[in-house]
């Protein structure tokens, strides 16, 4: 299923993102030479309506036409066929980015390509890895590590000082290149915005001109650094909607708005309309039901049981069941490093 190259094809850097498949045939894999030799490894349109970093892509390697990149450059470009739709995944697709190596999905033939784009870039012996999304909730421009480690740290730093970190879900790019470079995933805001193109963009060219990634620790106050505790889902079986007072489940009509905002024990973010018992399915790192540590009911009002930070909560009601209504983070303090 993958394709390799190791040549611009022609009618990339004017394509848009839903020509790919027809330009590329399926997901393709492109290695590029540059001056340093180690590769800096970029995922892009691992959801197919997430297209902001092949256009940052698309504007850098424009940029460079007729000139050495500063270093080896990788490129995958993930659900072309969701892509040429504007959807993030197609029925009967797996999510291109849950069944990286370390999935807990059922084996199928998109796990089988993914490994080969890491053995690949392991093989390379990659520098550093970058995996470019969106979102469809009203959220800030933020970076992800997936470990406590200084150089994940200064290299999400040259993206945003907002990090968050999160060891699920697992089978995501970021967490897969994790054993093998400093890796982060960016969060570029909605598609469409040319600002989330320009700073992905910005930050890839900065991480290309990156000789080394420095080791020592970066000052607490530099950073602010959240930790992902829950991720929220709504069950199958539940009726929702955003402002729709028909709704077993009624969540706030602009609940987006408290994405990246701490709230306080009490917090209201739904109506409850005929219904009871566990209405949302709360699951910590370990996978346990945290329903009852998070949430309650009280007066039809579904309310917040302790202080949280929200993120990635989406108006979108086909992407809350794809994926999930949000996550919940909690502030990380970073010890300052020792006073000489």
């Amino acid at each position: 299923m993958l394709n390799i190259s190791e040549r611009i094809p022609d009618g990339l850097l004017s394509a848009e993102a839903t020509e790919l498949e027809a330009l590329f045939g399926g997901p393709t894999l492109l290695h590029l030479p540059g001056r340093q030799e180690a590769p800096l490894f970029v995922s892009v349109l691992l959801h197919g309506n997430e297209d902001t970093g092949f256009y940052a892509v698309r504007k850098l390697l424009n940029m460079y036409q007729g000139r050495e990149l500063p270093r080896g450059l990788s490129i995958f470009f993930g659900n072309v066929a969701a892509a040429a739709q504007g959807r993030r995944r197609l029925d009967g697709q797996p999510d291109y980015n849950r069944v990286w190596p370390g999935s807990e999905q059922p084996e199928c033939a998109e796990q089988a390509m993914l490994r080969e784009v890491v053995q690949q870039m392991e093989a390379r012996r990659v520098f550093a890895a970058i995996d470019v999304h969106n979102n469809t909730g009203l959220n800030p421009h933020y970076a992800c590590v997936n470990r406590i480690d200084h150089r994940y740290f200064h290299l999400a730093t040259l993206f945003s000082r907002t990090l968050v970190y999160f060891t699920r879900p697992r089978g995501v790019a970021s967490l897969a290149f994790a054993p093998l470079c400093p890796s982060v995933t960016v969060e570029c805001g909605r598609p469409g915005q040319a600002h989330g193109v320009d700073h992905a963009m910005e930050f890839i060219e900065a991480a290309l001109h990156l000789s080394e990634i420095p080791v020592h620790p970066v000052a607490p106050h530099d950073i602010d650094l959240f930790h992902t505790v829950v991720t929220v889902k709504v069950p199958d079986g539940i009726d929702f909607g955003f402002g729709r007072p028909g709704a077993a489940l009624d969540f706030l009509p602009d609940i987006d708005h408290l994405n990246f905002r701490e709230l306080s024990t009490g917090t209201e973010l739904a109506r409850v309309n005929g219904v009871g018992g566990e209405l949302l399915e709360a699951r910590d790192e370990r996978g346990r039901n945290v329903w009852d540590e998070y949430f309650y009911i009280e007066d039809d009002r579904l309310r917040l049981r302790r202080p949280v930070m929200p993120s990635m909560f989406t108006l979108d009601e086909r992407i809350v069941r794809q994926d999930c209504l949000c996550y919940l983070m909690e502030r990380y303090e970073l010890v300052p490093p020792e006073q000489d």
